[in-house]
Protein backbone atom coordinates (compact mmCIF):
# COMPACT_ATOMS: atom_id res chain seq x y z
CA UNK A 1 0.00 0.00 0.00
CA UNK A 2 1.73 3.15 -1.28
CA UNK A 3 1.13 6.22 1.09
CA UNK A 4 3.44 8.85 -0.42
CA UNK A 5 6.82 8.71 -1.86
CA UNK A 6 9.27 8.07 0.47
CA UNK A 7 7.00 5.65 2.78
CA UNK A 8 5.91 2.01 1.95
CA UNK A 9 3.36 0.54 4.74
CA UNK A 10 4.20 -3.08 4.84
CA UNK A 11 2.31 -5.46 3.23
CA UNK A 12 2.47 -8.75 4.55
CA UNK A 13 0.72 -12.02 2.72
CA UNK A 14 0.84 -15.34 4.94
CA UNK A 15 1.02 -17.88 2.08
CA UNK A 16 0.00 -21.12 3.19
CA UNK A 17 3.12 -22.34 1.60
CA UNK A 18 5.34 -20.55 3.58
CA UNK A 19 3.25 -21.57 7.29
CA UNK A 20 5.20 -24.59 7.89
CA UNK A 21 7.73 -23.35 10.32
CA UNK A 22 11.07 -24.38 9.98
CA UNK A 23 11.25 -23.80 6.47
CA UNK A 24 13.12 -21.05 4.35
CA UNK A 25 9.85 -19.27 3.49
CA UNK A 26 8.64 -19.39 7.22
CA UNK A 27 12.03 -17.77 8.30
CA UNK A 28 11.69 -15.07 5.47
CA UNK A 29 8.02 -14.39 6.44
CA UNK A 30 9.19 -14.21 10.26
CA UNK A 31 11.74 -11.30 9.55
CA UNK A 32 9.55 -9.45 7.03
CA UNK A 33 6.96 -9.74 10.48
CA UNK A 34 9.84 -8.15 13.21
CA UNK A 35 10.94 -5.72 10.54
CA UNK A 36 7.78 -4.56 10.49
CA UNK A 37 7.20 -4.23 13.91
CA UNK A 38 10.58 -3.04 14.60
CA UNK A 39 10.14 0.16 12.10
CA UNK A 40 5.89 0.83 11.99
CA UNK A 41 4.60 -1.14 14.78
CA UNK A 42 2.01 -2.83 12.76
CA UNK A 43 1.37 -4.06 9.12
CA UNK A 44 -1.35 -5.27 7.22
CA UNK A 45 -1.46 -9.02 7.28
CA UNK A 46 -3.33 -10.80 4.14
CA UNK A 47 -4.98 -14.10 5.28
CA UNK A 48 -7.76 -15.62 4.25
CA UNK A 49 -8.25 -17.73 7.26
CA UNK A 50 -10.97 -15.83 7.88
CA UNK A 51 -13.34 -16.26 4.72
CA UNK A 52 -14.91 -12.96 3.79
CA UNK A 53 -18.23 -14.54 4.16
CA UNK A 54 -17.20 -14.83 7.88
CA UNK A 55 -16.39 -11.40 8.00
CA UNK A 56 -19.21 -9.76 6.26
CA UNK A 57 -21.73 -11.63 8.25
CA UNK A 58 -20.18 -10.29 11.44
CA UNK A 59 -20.34 -6.18 10.28
CA UNK A 60 -24.07 -6.80 9.46
CA UNK A 61 -24.25 -8.73 12.45
CA UNK A 62 -23.10 -5.68 14.18
CA UNK A 63 -25.58 -3.31 12.45
CA UNK A 64 -28.32 -5.00 14.28
CA UNK A 65 -26.60 -4.60 17.67
CA UNK A 66 -26.07 -0.94 17.43
CA UNK A 67 -29.76 -0.76 16.32
CA UNK A 68 -30.69 -2.40 20.61
CA UNK A 69 -32.29 -0.49 23.04
CA UNK A 70 -30.02 1.57 24.89
CA UNK A 71 -31.05 -0.07 28.10
CA UNK A 72 -29.93 -3.59 26.91
CA UNK A 73 -26.56 -1.98 25.55
CA UNK A 74 -25.91 -0.61 29.28
CA UNK A 75 -26.10 -3.97 30.41
CA UNK A 76 -22.71 -4.65 28.68
CA UNK A 77 -20.56 -3.62 31.59
CA UNK A 78 -17.43 -4.42 33.42
CA UNK A 79 -14.99 -2.97 36.21
CA UNK A 80 -11.73 -3.54 33.42
CA UNK A 81 -10.98 -1.36 30.37
CA UNK A 82 -12.29 -1.99 26.62
CA UNK A 83 -14.93 -4.93 28.15
CA UNK A 84 -18.56 -2.79 28.31
CA UNK A 85 -20.48 -0.81 25.78
CA UNK A 86 -19.21 2.50 25.73
CA UNK A 87 -21.66 5.36 23.68
CA UNK A 88 -20.86 8.47 22.33
CA UNK A 89 -19.24 10.87 24.98
CA UNK A 90 -16.91 13.90 24.91
CA UNK A 91 -14.44 11.51 27.12
CA UNK A 92 -13.86 9.62 23.94
CA UNK A 93 -16.04 11.14 20.74
CA UNK A 94 -19.49 11.70 19.97
CA UNK A 95 -19.15 9.60 16.86
CA UNK A 96 -18.19 6.24 18.30
CA UNK A 97 -19.77 3.60 19.75
CA UNK A 98 -18.53 0.91 21.33
CA UNK A 99 -19.28 -2.70 22.73
CA UNK A 100 -16.79 -5.57 24.25
CA UNK A 101 -16.87 -8.99 24.36
CA UNK A 102 -14.17 -10.65 26.79
CA UNK A 103 -13.14 -14.48 26.03
CA UNK A 104 -14.41 -14.33 22.93
CA UNK A 105 -13.12 -17.60 22.15
CA UNK A 106 -15.12 -19.42 24.69
CA UNK A 107 -18.52 -19.73 23.55
CA UNK A 108 -20.32 -19.12 26.54
CA UNK A 109 -18.57 -15.65 26.55
CA UNK A 110 -20.61 -14.58 23.41
CA UNK A 111 -23.79 -16.82 24.31
CA UNK A 112 -23.74 -14.22 27.98
CA UNK A 113 -23.28 -11.06 25.43
CA UNK A 114 -25.75 -12.42 23.05
CA UNK A 115 -28.60 -12.63 26.09
CA UNK A 116 -27.90 -9.46 27.21
CA UNK A 117 -28.66 -7.85 23.79
CA UNK A 118 -31.12 -10.08 22.38
CA UNK A 119 -32.85 -12.15 25.79
CA UNK A 120 -34.78 -14.51 23.36
CA UNK A 121 -31.06 -15.70 22.25
CA UNK A 122 -29.50 -15.04 18.55
CA UNK A 123 -27.71 -17.98 17.74
CA UNK A 124 -26.30 -16.73 14.31
CA UNK A 125 -24.82 -14.02 16.20
CA UNK A 126 -23.23 -16.48 18.75
CA UNK A 127 -21.81 -18.63 15.97
CA UNK A 128 -20.32 -15.73 13.89
CA UNK A 129 -18.90 -13.88 16.62
CA UNK A 130 -17.09 -17.32 18.25
CA UNK A 131 -15.97 -18.15 14.97
CA UNK A 132 -14.32 -15.15 13.83
CA UNK A 133 -12.68 -14.42 17.73
CA UNK A 134 -11.33 -17.69 17.59
CA UNK A 135 -9.75 -17.40 14.53
CA UNK A 136 -8.90 -14.08 15.14
CA UNK A 137 -6.78 -15.59 18.31
CA UNK A 138 -5.41 -17.94 16.24
CA UNK A 139 -3.81 -15.50 14.14
CA UNK A 140 -2.48 -13.66 16.82
CA UNK A 141 -0.65 -16.73 18.22
CA UNK A 142 0.47 -17.33 14.61
CA UNK A 143 2.13 -13.73 14.23
CA UNK A 144 3.60 -14.37 18.55
CA UNK A 145 5.42 -17.26 16.97
CA UNK A 146 6.96 -15.51 13.66
CA UNK A 147 8.44 -12.87 16.00
CA UNK A 148 9.98 -15.94 18.76
CA UNK A 149 11.50 -17.09 15.82
CA UNK A 150 12.75 -14.30 14.42
CA UNK A 151 14.70 -13.38 17.35
CA UNK A 152 15.72 -17.11 17.75
CA UNK A 153 14.09 -17.33 21.37
CA UNK A 154 12.36 -20.12 22.47
CA UNK A 155 8.63 -20.68 22.34
CA UNK A 156 8.41 -20.21 26.49
CA UNK A 157 9.61 -16.76 25.69
CA UNK A 158 6.41 -15.77 24.75
CA UNK A 159 3.81 -18.18 26.61
CA UNK A 160 1.32 -16.35 28.67
CA UNK A 161 -2.73 -17.32 29.84
CA UNK A 162 -4.65 -14.83 28.48
CA UNK A 163 -8.17 -14.18 26.90
CA UNK A 164 -9.05 -12.47 23.76
CA UNK A 165 -11.29 -9.65 24.16
CA UNK A 166 -13.15 -8.77 21.16
CA UNK A 167 -14.40 -5.14 20.66
CA UNK A 168 -16.90 -4.80 17.55
CA UNK A 169 -16.93 -0.70 17.29
CA UNK A 170 -18.90 2.06 14.96
CA UNK A 171 -18.44 5.27 14.10
CA UNK A 172 -20.96 7.64 13.21
CA UNK A 173 -20.18 10.59 10.06
CA UNK A 174 -19.21 14.17 10.52
CA UNK A 175 -21.46 16.64 9.77
CA UNK A 176 -20.99 17.25 5.50
CA UNK A 177 -17.21 18.36 4.72
CA UNK A 178 -15.73 17.89 8.37
CA UNK A 179 -12.78 15.95 9.56
CA UNK A 180 -13.07 14.72 12.86
CA UNK A 181 -11.73 12.23 15.79
CA UNK A 182 -13.45 9.11 16.01
CA UNK A 183 -11.11 7.87 18.32
CA UNK A 184 -8.48 9.71 20.26
CA UNK A 185 -4.08 9.22 19.60
CA UNK A 186 -2.90 6.29 21.81
CA UNK A 187 -0.76 3.14 21.89
CA UNK A 188 -2.31 -0.02 22.56
CA UNK A 189 -2.50 -1.39 26.33
CA UNK A 190 -2.65 -4.79 25.70
CA UNK A 191 0.00 -7.01 24.42
CA UNK A 192 -1.31 -6.99 21.21
CA UNK A 193 -4.51 -5.99 18.45
CA UNK A 194 -5.60 -7.71 15.24
CA UNK A 195 -7.98 -5.14 13.51
CA UNK A 196 -10.27 -5.07 10.53
CA UNK A 197 -12.61 -2.90 8.99
CA UNK A 198 -15.75 -2.80 7.01
CA UNK A 199 -14.00 -0.66 3.58
CA UNK A 200 -14.18 2.51 5.13
CA UNK A 201 -10.70 3.25 5.95
CA UNK A 202 -10.45 6.14 9.06
CA UNK A 203 -7.24 4.49 11.04
CA UNK A 204 -3.94 6.35 11.07
CA UNK A 205 -0.67 5.93 12.32
CA UNK A 206 2.07 8.03 13.14
CA UNK A 207 5.44 7.65 11.30
CA UNK A 208 8.71 9.61 11.90
CA UNK A 209 7.92 11.23 14.99
CA UNK A 210 5.05 13.01 14.31
CA UNK A 211 3.71 12.76 10.42
CA UNK A 212 0.32 10.77 9.88
CA UNK A 213 -0.49 8.60 7.59
CA UNK A 214 -4.28 6.83 6.38
CA UNK A 215 -4.48 2.97 6.20
CA UNK A 216 -6.58 3.10 3.06
CA UNK A 217 -7.62 0.61 -0.09
CA UNK A 218 -6.74 -2.46 3.00
CA UNK A 219 -7.63 -5.44 1.41
CA UNK A 220 -11.07 -7.30 1.91
CA UNK A 221 -9.24 -10.38 3.29
CA UNK A 222 -6.53 -8.19 5.58
CA UNK A 223 -6.17 -7.15 8.99
CA UNK A 224 -3.84 -4.47 10.23
CA UNK A 225 -1.43 -6.22 13.45
CA UNK A 226 -0.86 -3.57 16.19
CA UNK A 227 2.27 -4.01 18.77
CA UNK A 228 0.92 -2.63 21.97
CA UNK A 229 3.10 -1.09 25.22
CA UNK A 230 3.17 -4.85 26.91
CA UNK A 231 4.88 -6.71 23.46
CA UNK A 232 7.01 -3.25 23.05
CA UNK A 233 8.52 -4.07 26.85
CA UNK A 234 9.14 -7.65 26.36
CA UNK A 235 11.32 -7.16 23.58
CA UNK A 236 13.16 -4.40 25.51
CA UNK A 237 12.26 -1.78 23.16
CA UNK A 238 13.17 -3.01 19.71
CA UNK A 239 9.09 -3.62 18.80
CA UNK A 240 7.79 0.00 18.63
CA UNK A 241 4.12 0.48 20.10
CA UNK A 242 3.15 2.54 17.20
CA UNK A 243 0.46 5.75 18.04
CA UNK A 244 -2.50 5.50 16.21
CA UNK A 245 -5.94 7.34 15.84
CA UNK A 246 -9.44 7.22 14.16
CA UNK A 247 -10.17 10.36 12.13
CA UNK A 248 -13.39 10.16 10.31
CA UNK A 249 -14.88 11.63 6.90
CA UNK A 250 -17.39 11.38 4.67
CA UNK A 251 -21.38 10.32 4.75
CA UNK A 252 -21.31 5.85 5.81
CA UNK A 253 -20.68 4.42 8.81
CA UNK A 254 -17.39 3.19 9.57
CA UNK A 255 -17.89 -0.21 11.72
CA UNK A 256 -14.19 -2.00 12.78
CA UNK A 257 -13.73 -5.01 14.73
CA UNK A 258 -10.47 -4.94 16.93
CA UNK A 259 -9.30 -8.63 19.11
CA UNK A 260 -6.96 -7.37 21.97
CA UNK A 261 -5.31 -10.05 23.82
CA UNK A 262 -5.68 -8.80 27.37
CA UNK A 263 -2.85 -11.69 30.02
CA UNK A 264 -5.12 -12.90 33.00
CA UNK A 265 -4.50 -11.81 36.27
CA UNK A 266 -0.66 -12.18 37.97
CA UNK A 267 0.93 -11.93 34.01
CA UNK A 268 3.90 -10.57 34.24
CA UNK A 269 5.97 -8.76 31.58
CA UNK A 270 9.26 -9.86 31.18
CA UNK A 271 12.09 -9.12 28.90
CA UNK A 272 13.97 -12.40 27.61
CA UNK A 273 17.77 -12.25 28.64
CA UNK A 274 18.17 -13.40 24.80
CA UNK A 275 17.54 -9.88 24.41
CA UNK A 276 19.64 -8.33 26.85
CA UNK A 277 23.46 -7.76 25.83
CA UNK A 278 26.03 -4.65 25.80
CA UNK A 279 24.42 -3.49 22.88
CA UNK A 280 21.39 -3.63 23.79
CA UNK A 281 20.97 -2.93 27.18
CA UNK A 282 17.99 -3.53 29.48
CA UNK A 283 15.20 -0.95 28.76
CA UNK A 284 12.51 -2.03 31.31
CA UNK A 285 11.70 -4.06 34.48
CA UNK A 286 9.93 -6.37 34.67
CA UNK A 287 6.07 -5.49 35.54
CA UNK A 288 2.43 -7.05 36.29
CA UNK A 289 0.52 -6.63 33.70
CA UNK A 290 -2.68 -5.70 35.37
CA UNK A 291 -0.90 -3.21 37.71
CA UNK A 292 0.19 -1.31 34.38
CA UNK A 293 -3.62 -1.84 32.81
CA UNK A 294 -4.90 -0.61 35.71
CA UNK A 295 -2.71 2.35 36.04
CA UNK A 296 -2.85 3.03 32.34
CA UNK A 297 -7.11 3.80 32.95
CA UNK A 298 -6.63 5.40 36.02
CA UNK A 299 -6.75 8.84 34.96
CA UNK A 300 -9.16 9.91 32.08
CA UNK A 301 -6.64 12.97 31.35
CA UNK A 302 -3.34 10.38 30.60
CA UNK A 303 -5.42 8.13 28.15
CA UNK A 304 -3.92 10.07 25.06
CA UNK A 305 -0.54 9.25 25.91
CA UNK A 306 1.67 8.38 22.59
CA UNK A 307 3.04 5.56 24.81
CA UNK A 308 4.71 7.62 27.55
CA UNK A 309 2.78 6.01 30.27
CA UNK A 310 5.01 2.67 29.33
CA UNK A 311 7.88 4.62 30.43
CA UNK A 312 6.84 6.47 33.26
CA UNK A 313 5.22 3.22 34.96
CA UNK A 314 8.80 0.35 33.91
CA UNK A 315 11.32 2.59 31.92
CA UNK A 316 14.42 2.26 33.56
CA UNK A 317 16.90 5.39 33.20
CA UNK A 318 16.99 6.79 30.86
CA UNK A 319 13.45 6.39 29.31
CA UNK A 320 13.15 5.15 25.73
CA UNK A 321 10.94 6.17 23.09
CA UNK A 322 10.02 4.89 19.59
Amino acid sequence: MSLDAKIEFPVIEFRSSDLERGTNGWHQLCKKVREACETFGCFEVVNDTISTEVREEMFRLMKELVEVPVERKQKNTSPLPYRGWIGPCAQVSLLYEGFGIGDVSNFDSVKDFAQLMWPEGHPRFCDTAHTMGTQLEVLNKLIWLMLIDSYGLEDESLKMNYTTLMRMMKYMPPPPGEYEIGFFAHTDKPVSTLICENQISGLEIEVNGGQWIRLSNLSPSSFVFVVGDPLKAWSNGRLKAVNHKVMIRGDKDRFSIAAFVIPNKGTVIKTPKELIDEQHPRVFKDFDFMEFFSFAFSDPERRSDSGQLLNEFAALSPPVSN
